[in-house]
């Protein structure tokens, strides 16, 4: 990558959970560093912590031990005030579940965020219809959620991911409930998305396909990362 400085990096992180007298040890001296305009995909069985981990690289966990770094600032100990800026600015994401809000339609989905940011509402609307016409929407711009399929949804739910122009985008199985044609086609999208704005992005995926075509892939063991071939 051209840039010295990842714009993610988490430096050995810990993360435990407490069920009853046990403890699961989740997370043990994690390191991840991601770059602008890279792809990382974060594969796995379920259990062994890739949301925990997107959860802290997203600052919607604190981890218990080590360091997260938003282009080179520690975030771990800042007020949660400050912590909530840098991820409405900084950070993006994209569920399994689309999560719009199934009374607006695509182009509101879009516009919501921004207007919450401060833009006015002209221009949040041209970057919505721009944004979601980028990612092949632009004859379902007035549709609500329930009229649009499941890959539409998903690009809707990407393009409000990424309408207040984050650096990072992290994505939880993002094409888990899309068939393989679908799931090509918002990949295709995400890609798209990557090397015409120099996003930095992680991709929690089953999909091997998919996180084959990512530049690195990385997997969790014994809650540590490991980078794969």
């Amino acid at each position: 990558m051209s840039e010295e400085q990842p714009i993610v990096f988490l430096h050995a992180v810990e993360r435990q959970y407490h069920q009853g007298e046990a403890t699961l040890e989740i997370l043990r001296s994690a390191e991840l560093a991601v770059w602008p305009g890279e792809t990382v995909a974060l594969v796995g069985p379920s259990g062994a912590g890739k949301s925990t981990l997107l959860h802290i690289a997203g600052l919607l966990e604190h981890p218990d031990a080590g360091e997260v770094y938003i282009d080179g600032v520690a975030t771990a100990k800042m007020p949660d005030a400050e912590r909530t800026r840098i991820r409405r600015t900084e950070i993006g994401f994209v569920y399994q579940a689309h999560h719009l809000l199934p009374e607006f339609n695509a182009i509101e989905n879009v516009i919501l965020p921004q207007m919450i940011r401060g833009l006015s509402r002209q221009v949040a609307r041209d970057r919505a219809v721009d944004l979601l016409s980028y990612l092949g929407l632009q004859h379902r711009l007035t549709h609500r959620p329930a009229e649009l399929s499941g890959g539409e949804q998903q690009r809707v739910a990407i393009a409000r991911a990424v309408a207040n122009a984050p650096r990072i985008l992290l994505a939880d199985e993002p094409t888990g409930n899309l068939d393989p044609k679908t799931s090509e086609h918002v990949f295709q999208a995400l890609t798209q998305l990557v090397s015409a704005s120099g996003l930095a992005v992680i991709v929690a995926t089953h999909n091997m396909e998919i996180a084959g075509r990512m530049n690195r892939r990385v997997t969790l063991r014994e809650g540590k990362v490991i980078e794969l071939p």
